[in-house]
């Protein structure tokens, strides 16, 4: 380096010619022998204090001296030196900036050479039908232009035509591999115009061509290796892959699933190739695909473009693989929605026979790895077929709810006779052991009860009409806890709660579907009240029948529906009691027309109040029809005695009220009580045979609050004041009972004029 820069310096003329090199060495030898001088003396003078005064100056002189020749030196270099300096370097940046641009153009010049080669190697492997080469050749070209896009300070004016001719090429290779693709996979579809059925299908066929192959049958075609690689290469084979998956899944794979008629033929004819095409059987009688021939359909099939197909590897990966990844995920839930799904059996009897296609699904599957369609372990599809009890606890509870809904939905009038004697047709069950070992203890309790027994009929649902779609309720949910008996756990608690889930359902959806017509006619309401204690009163035992054989935690006390008991009974209580309300509003509003049954001696005051008591006679007397052989006698004695009782009231009432009855009037009065207490009691028909109604229209004081009360208001309306004195007795006569001093007082007064005897009666009244 030092002899580069003396040589700089001396052929810029601004230095001695002596060597500065040397200069700089004389300098160090001269300060390293001063600095042994100095040193020496110092010694001496401070070590060993010997005196050299004289030497000592001298050596201060030397010292100086030296000093201003390096000064002199270090001078010359900041000011020639380093000015010089700069300016070499600057030669030296400007020369090697030259040779990069240099180096630069070589290197563009190089790929322009390797990318002319390439596309001349290109052309002529195109024309030999050498793909792969050609698709190689067309890559090296594609890195030749990229490298020359990386290069910032590249401006070359062919870099945009190369790019273009490039992209030509490459489309060119495209349309050559697609051509060639064409040849050897041969679609042959329906027209689109035509409509997708079974009949269209039949048209469908795929010619894998081995024209050009001379390699053996099972095997595919060399010429077939070259696309697929050189489609590969390009990056274009994903997406010709994808675009025949598609088709084959819509034209033949799907359609096999879907339709148990439809088969595929496979032919080998010389000099065209395999060819797979649709052929329908004979008709079949099922709806639906078994497993087992979906999945020989879908195996001959795959099997079959493995074979003269599918079976190159790309890379590291079959191209079975690649359209298995492709097609995996849609035809296996094609499978498990249009066969799978439908092949779950509906009985638990039949589960056990489930575990045959469990089996085949593997088989299927084993099958698939094999040609490596699948990759993992476990699918979608094998996964839905082992867990079948799962499955078919959630299809028996699907169709469990949606018979119940059904049912629920359907007209309620059709209804059948329940009597006492009438039981659920309950399955026999094994007994637990622990019941067996109560049976000796029960039997010798048996004999210290009491000698009288309950009837037979006690706690027995009493005689009346319900919904016949109730009581398929009610079978569907036995059927179904029956289901749950020896089930696993975990389909036994679907199947129970499933049940609840359809009580529920009932007490939900009925009283809204039908509100309307609960409200609008009676039947129905009397109908929806014995449904609603049809079922309140079989679900206090139905689940202790079915507990202990059912698996835990149902077995130790979940299983039961008494929790829903007061809900039904409330709930037919409200729907009936709302009827009768609408009923006892519809008689007030007739007994409203009768102008309070003042001044009956105007004959339009007398026609209005007449008319007003036979439409409420009529309109019991057709609710006493078509509650008969409906409702238990019972709640029917009790709702039409309150309703008459609503009248009688409201009669009552009325009377009471007038504050001056005159003797036509009372005559009047007294003869349309007369008819209410006559045709009153024929409104009690319980019975469809009227000999058996006798009993229950003499029994109407005890269904009518008021009856008594009427009877002797009508009595005081035709009896003179002695009568009326003598009925009450001071208080304690039957007038008293049913009537208040004040209240028959006002009548007397009402009844009678302002007489001496009238006062005498009134002070007898107390």
């Amino acid at each position: 380096m030092a002899s580069f820069v003396t040589e700089v310096l001396a052929s810029s003329g601004k230095l001695e010619k002596e060597d500065l090199s040397s200069k700089i060495g004389k300098m160090s030898r001269k300060v390293e022998d001063t600095k042994e001088e100095v040193c020496d003396m110092i010694n001496k003078r401070y070590n060993d204090f010997l005196p050299s005064l004289q030497g000592s100056e001298e050596l201060m002189l030397q010292v100086d001296e030296v000093s201003k020749e390096m000064d002199a030196l270090k001078n010359c270099i900041e000011t020639e030196v380093q000015q010089n300096i700069h300016v070499a370097v600057a030669e030296y940046a400007k020369l090697k900036q030259q040779l990069e641009k240099n180096t630069i153009i070589i290197t563009m010049l190089g790929h322009l050479k390797e990318f002319h080669n390439a596309m001349e190697e290109f052309s002529k492997a195109l024309v030999e039908k050498k793909y792969v080469d050609a698709a190689n050749q067309l890559e090296m070209a594609r890195r030749c232009v990229d490298s020359l896009k990386g290069w910032k300070t590249s401006q070359l004016p062919l870099l945009s035509a190369l790019s273009s001719e490039l992209t030509v090429q490459r489309e060119n290779l495209i349309y050559h591999l697609g051509d060639e693709w064409k040849r050897l996979v041969i679609w042959r579809l329906p027209s689109s115009k035509e409509p997708a059925g079974l009949k269209s299908f039949l048209k469908v066929e795929l010619n894998l061509s081995h024209t050009c192959s001379k390699d053996s049958e099972l095997e595919p075609p060399a010429l077939l290796c070259c696309v697929l690689q050189a489609l590969a290469i390009q990056g274009d084979l994903q997406h010709k892959i994808k675009l025949f998956s598609q088709v084959l899944l819509k034209n033949m794979l799907k359609p096999l699933v879907m339709h148990p008629s439809l088969s595929v033929r496979v032919t080998q004819q010389q000099g065209e190739g395999t060819i797979l095409a649709l052929q329908c059987l004979e008709e079949s009688h099922l709806e639906r695909s078994t497993p087992s021939q979906v999945y020989s359909k879908v195996l001959l099939v795959l099997k079959t473009l493995h074979s003269h197909l599918l079976d190159v590897s790309i890379g590291d990966k079959k191209l079975s693989a690649i359209l298995g990844e492709l097609i995996w995920e849609e035809i296996s839930q094609c499978i498990i929605h249009e066969c799978l799904l439908y092949s779950i059996p509906t009985n638990s009897s039949q589960l056990e026979k489930y575990n045959t296609v469990i089996k085949e699904t593997e088989e299927f599957e084993t099958s698939l790895r094999e040609m490596e369609y699948l990759q993992g372990d476990s699918t979608d599809l094998l996964k839905y077929a082992r867990d079948v009890n799962c499955h078919f606890a959630s299809k028996k509870c699907k169709d469990v709810i949606v018979a119940a809904r059904k049912l629920m939905t359907s007209k309620m009038h059709n209804t059948v006779k329940i009597t006492p004697d009438c039981k659920l047709r309950l399955p026999k069950l094994p007994a637990p052991g622990s019941e067996v070992k109560m049976k000796p203890e029960t039997a010798k309790e048996q004999t210290m009860e009491n000698s009288k027994q309950l009837s037979a009929w006690s706690l027995c649902l009493p005689a009346c009409r319900i919904s016949e779609s109730v009581q398929q309720l009610m079978e569907l949910a036995l059927s179904t806890l029956c289901e749950a008996v020896g089930s696993s756990t975990q389909c036994a608690l679907q199947l129970f709660f499933t049940v609840r889930n359809i009580f529920q359902l009932f007490y939900d959806v009925v009283p809204t579907y039908h509100k309307e017509n609960l409200l609008k006619f009676p039947h129905l309401a009397a109908i929806q009240h014995n449904n609603c204690m049809y079922l309140a009163h079989h679900l206090l035992t139905l689940g202790h029948h079915f507990r202990a054989h059912l698996p835990q935690p149902l077995s130790e006390g979940v299983a039961t529906f008494v929790d829903m008991v007061p809900g039904f009974r409330k709930l037919g209580v409200q729907c009936f009691l709302a009827q009768l309300n609408v009923q006892r509003a519809e008689l007030l509003e007739r007994l409203s027309t009768a102008h309070n049954f003042c001044n009956l001696d105007d004959k339009d005051n007398y026609i209005a109040a007449s008319k007003a008591v036979r439409q409420v006679i009529h309109q019991l007397k057709q609710l006493g029809t078509v509650w008969q052989d409906v409702l238990p006698v019972s709640i029917y004695c009790k709702a039409m005695g309150n309703l008459l009782n609503t009248a009688i009231t409201e009669v009552i009432a009325k009377i009471m009220m007038l504050e001056d009855i005159s003797s036509e009037d009372g005559e009047h009065l007294s003869t349309l009580s007369q008819t209410i207490i006559e045709e009153g009691p024929l409104v009690f028909i319980p019975l469809a045979e009227e000999n058996k109604n006798k009993k229950y229209q003499e029994e109407v004081p005890l269904y009518v609050k008021k009856w008594s009360t009427f009877k002797e208001m009508v009595i005081v309306l035709r009896a003179n004041l002695q009568e009326i004195v003598d009925r009450w007795a001071d208080g304690k006569g039957p007038l008293a009972l049913e009537f208040s001093s004040s209240e028959v007082k006002s009548l007397i007064r009402a009844l009678f004029q302002n007489t001496e005897r009238r006062a005498a009666a009134l002070s007898k009244i107390k």
